[in-house]
């Protein structure tokens, strides 16, 4: 299916991860599809992805940009709009599950906040010039943890309730500009940074194999490309009367029925 996304200029924050993490993962099939991906993050890995992309063929940009910083987000989007003269969507992908829970500071508190929800609002805030030209689209990409919890991490899940909360705001403020605003879901996806994280358990391939089998649909963790590819329609002209919902990649985990579910002993 041809989604009409050539020449699209795409914004991804969080897009300098590690290869085959969401954003990168973004980042590729928007390549594949033929738009123009510009990378937002403060890793210098984007240097790399940007240039491989332009080897290509693909007119591709990385901005360097600690999202926590609002100077370093309005400088990028001007950088941006300096190079390409418009934006067509910006998909935020800033996501760090950082532990900052009850026992932790204010101040890690706070920068919990900053990155994984402060920064949608800053990127989406001044990119909307753009944004209103184009009649583009913003894409937030959420977590189950704002629906169900997880235990020890406050701010997190604080800021991804607080992504879905602006997703549903941003639908209705943006509306009388024909801008939509949509939010993808992930519950247990096999990422770099959680593969990192099971390698630090003690028996890491069991505790791996327990959690899958608590996802409904064949009992396995949803793919990266799974989750890129439902972004690229969400954005795309295919989902063109699509706004203010939150589309679920998680393949049955938050809302099946827990019946569903073999031993996951």
């Amino acid at each position: 299916m041809d989604l009409n996304l050539k020449n699209k200029i795409v914004v991804v924050s969080g897009s300098a991860g590690k290869e085959g993490s969401i954003g990168e993962t973004i980042v590729n099939r928007l390549a594949d599809e033929g738009a123009i991906p510009v990378l937002v993050d403060r890793n210098a890995r984007g240097f790399e992805y940007a240039e491989r992309l332009q080897k290509r063929g693909v007119n591709s940009l990385f901005v360097q940009t600690d999202v926590t910083d609002p100077v370093a987000i309005e400088n990028a989007v001007k950088v941006i709009g300096a190079k390409y003269g418009r934006i067509d969507a910006v998909i935020n992908n800033v996501g760090v599950n950082d532990g900052a829970g009850l026992d932790s500071s204010y101040e890690d508190f706070m920068n919990s906040l900053k990155l994984n929800v402060v920064s949608y609002f800053l990127l989406a805030k001044y990119s909307l010039p753009y944004l209103k030209e184009s009649k583009g689209n913003i894409l937030n990409i959420g977590s189950k943890v704002a629906l169900t919890g997880q235990g020890g991490t406050s701010g997190y899940a604080a800021a991804k309730g607080g992504v879905l909360g602006l997703t549903r705001e941003w639908a209705v403020d943006l509306i009388q500009y024909g801008i939509r605003s949509n939010a993808i879901i992930i519950a247990e996806s096999y990422t770099p940074a959680y593969e990192d994280w099971i390698k630090t358990l003690p028996d890491g391939e069991a505790v791996l194999k327990k959690i899958s089998k608590t996802i409904p649909l064949e009992s396995r963790m949803t793919k990266t490309e799974e989750i890129a590819d439902t972004a690229l329609f969400i954005i795309s002209e295919k989902s063109s009367h699509t706004t203010g919902q939150f589309v679920f990649v998680d393949g049955g985990y938050v809302h099946l029925d827990r019946a569903l579910i073999s031993d996951v002993n």
